[in-house]
C-alpha cells in the first residue's frame, strides 16, 4: 500500500465526504454566524434569478437522466475499486456519458492509482475455550495485508488509541487489538461521530503492531447495529510491522465485547487473502462547458468515480458523479449559456489515495488554470438541504444572499464547512475563492457507507434529482455573478 504524508492523509481520512467531520463541526460552530437574507442582485435580478431556479428544477424533476445514469453505472458496472477492470469501464462509461450530453470538450487525465484486491470473501470467527466457535460478520480494511491462512489469537478490548499506548506489553503481544469506541450518538450530525472514531480504522493497526499485536480488529464505522461490516482505508507505517486490520459488523463487535467479559482467554480466528498489486493506469474523466464571456475562469462540479468493492457504490459516489455530470446538462438543456466555464470531473481514486483528486490540482497549476470555484458532492444522494463553504467571510456572506433563492426547494443552508476531499488539492495548486462542499440529509449515510448494502436501490429518484438541480443552480449563480 502507498503511504502518504502522515498529517495530510489522516486530514483525509477524518474528512473525506462533503458531510463528515469538518463539515458537521464547522456548521454546527457557524451556524449562529449564517449570513443575512438579502437580494442577489439590483432590482428585477432576484426575480429573474427566481425564474432561472425554477426552469432548472422542472427541467431536473421533470427530464431528469442522472436516475437512470446511475442505474446503468451501479448495476451493470457494479463496484469500482481503484485499479479494477470495472473502474476502467467506468471511465469509458463516464466519457461517452458526457459526450452524449453535447459538452462543449470531454477528456482524460491520465494517473496512476493504488491495485488492493480483497480476494475471497473474509471469515471470522469467536472461539473460546470449549465452546463451538461463533462466525461473525467481518471484512479486510481496504489496504490491509492477508492473514497468510488462518490467524488465531487472544484478544484485548480497547476504545482508544491512546489506551493500546498504555497497556502493559503482556496484555497486547501477539494478540488482536480490539477497537471498540462507538459513534457518539449524541451527535446530531453523522459526520461528527464518524470523525470521532474514524482514527482507530485509519491507524489502529499501526499502533497495535506497535506493541506486538498480530491485527487489529476495527467496531464498524456506523450507528446502526446490524450484521454490515464497514470498510475503509487504513494506513502503514513502513517502521512497523504490517498486521491485518479487519472491521466487525456493529452486532459482532457488541457480542464480542460481551464474551470478553465473560471469557477474557477467548480467542478470535481470521483468514483475508488481499493483497496489493502493482499500481495501475487510470484516468480522470473531465467535461466542459466553454464560458461566454469570462472562458477562463473555470467553475468545477465533481464527485469521485471509484468505490469500494463489497456493493455498487450508489451512494458513494455514484449519486455525486451523476449529479455533477446531470449539473451541466440541465444548464444546457435549460437554454442557459453560462459566461464562466464549467467543468464536471469524475475523480478516481478518492477512496484509497485521492491520486485523481492530486493529479487533477497539478495539472490545473501547471496549465496556469484560473479557478474561480470547486464543488464536491460526496456525502450520498438524499434530499438536499444546502452548501458548505471553504472560503474568505466575504465571499460566504456573499454566497449567504443567494439563500432565499433556494428556500423554496429546501436547500437553503450555506455554511462555513468542509468541502471535499478531491477539491481540497486546488487550494494549494491554484487558490480558486471558493470550495463547496454539496450538503445533503445525511442522518442515514453511514448506515450504508462503505458496506455490502450501498445499492441503487437505496437512492430515491426525487431526492437525486433535487441535489443535481440544486448543484446547477448554485453553478448559473457562480457562472453569472462570479465571486
Amino acid at each position: 500500500m502507498t503511504n502518504y504524508p502522515s498529517t495530510a492523509w489522516l486530514r483525509r481520512s477524518l474528512a473525506p465526504l462533503a458531510l463528515l467531520a469538518l463539515t458537521a463541526f464547522a456548521t454546527q460552530a457557524q451556524s449562529r454566524q449564517k449570513p443575512k437574507p438579502a437580494p442577489v442582485a439590483a432590482s428585477g435580478g432576484e426575480r429573474a434569478d427566481s425564474i432561472a431556479l425554477r426552469k432548472i428544477f422542472d427541467e431536473a424533476l421533470l427530464r431528469g437522466e442522472s436516475y437512470e445514469n446511475l442505474r446503468y453505472l451501479t448495476g451493470t458496472i457494479g463496484a469500482r475499486l481503484s485499479g479494477s477492470p470495472q473502474a476502467q469501464q467506468a471511465v469509458e462509461w463516464g466519457k461517452a456519458t458526457m459526450e452524449k450530453a453535447g459538452f462543449d470538450r470531454v477528456y482524460l487525465q491520465e494517473v496512476m492509482v493504488p491495485h488492493w484486491v480483497r480476494g475471497s470473501r473474509e471469515r471470522g470467527e469467536i472461539v473460546g475455550n470449549k465452546d463451538k466457535g461463533i462466525k461473525v460478520p467481518v471484512c479486510a480494511l481496504g489496504g490491509s495485508v492477508g492473514t497468510n491462512g488462518k490467524l488465531k489469537a487472544g484478544v484485548v478490548e480497547v476504545h482508544s488509541l491512546a489506551e493500546v499506548k498504555n497497556l502493559p506489553e503482556a496484555a497486547v503481544k501477539g494478540k488482536f487489538v480490539f477497537y471498540n469506541r462507538p459513534f457518539n450518538d449524541a451527535l446530531i450530525e453523522p459526520g461528527a461521530a464518524y470523525g470521532g472514531a474514524v482514527d482507530q480504522r485509519a491507524l489502529g493497526a499501526i499502533e497495535a503492531a506497535r506493541r506486538g499485536a498480530v491485527g487489529a480488529l476495527v467496531r464498524s464505522m456506523t450507528s446502526a447495529r446490524d450484521d454490515n461490516p464497514h470498510t475503509g482505508t487504513m494506513r502503514y507505517d513502513e517502521a512497523v510491522p504490517k498486521v491485518p486490520g479487519a472491521a466487525l459488523s456493529t452486532n459482532a463487535a457488541d457480542q464480542l465485547s460481551q464474551l470478553l467479559k465473560a471469557n477474557p482467554d477467548l480467542q478470535f480466528e481470521l483468514e483475508m487473502e488481499c493483497v496489493t498489486l502493482p499500481d495501475e493506469k487510470s484516468y480522470n474523466v473531465v467535461g466542459e462547458i466553454k464560458g461566454s464571456k469570462f472562458p477562463q475562469e473555470i467553475i468545477t462540479v465533481g464527485g469521485h468515480l471509484d468505490s469500494w468493492d463489497l456493493a455498487q457504490g450508489a451512494h458513494d459516489d455514484g449519486t455525486g458523479c451523476v449529479q455533477s455530470i446531470e449539473a451541466l446538462r440541465v444548464l444546457r438543456a435549460a437554454g442557459f449559456k453560462p459566461e464562466r466555464t464549467l467543468r464536471a470531473v469524475l475523480f478516481m481514486n478518492e477512496e484509497n489515495g485521492t491520486r485523481g483528486g492530486n493529479e487533477y490540482a497539478r495539472l490545473a497549476a501547471q496549465n496556469k488554470e484560473t479557478h474561480l470555484a470547486a464543488i464536491e458532492s460526496d456525502g450520498g444522494g438524499f434530499t438536499p438541504r444546502g452548501f458548505t463553504v471553504e472560503a474568505s467571510p466575504a465571499i460566504v456572506a456573499k454566497m449567504g444572499r443567494w439563500a432565499p433563492l433556494f428556500q423554496p426547494y429546501h436547500a437553503a443552508e450555506i455554511a462555513v464547512g468542509h468541502s471535499g476531499t478531491d477539491v481540497e488539492p486546488l487550494q494549494a495548486a491554484v487558490h480558486p475563492k471558493a470550495l463547496i462542499g454539496y450538503k445533503c440529509d445525511s442522518q442515514r449515510y453511514f448506515d450504508i457507507h462503505h458496506t455490502a448494502a450501498d445499492t441503487f436501490d437505496k437512492v430515491n429518484r426525487r431526492e437525486l434529482e433535487l441535489g443535481g438541480a440544486s448543484m446547477a443552480s448554485l453553478l448559473y449563480l457562480l457562472s453569472k455573478y462570479g465571486l
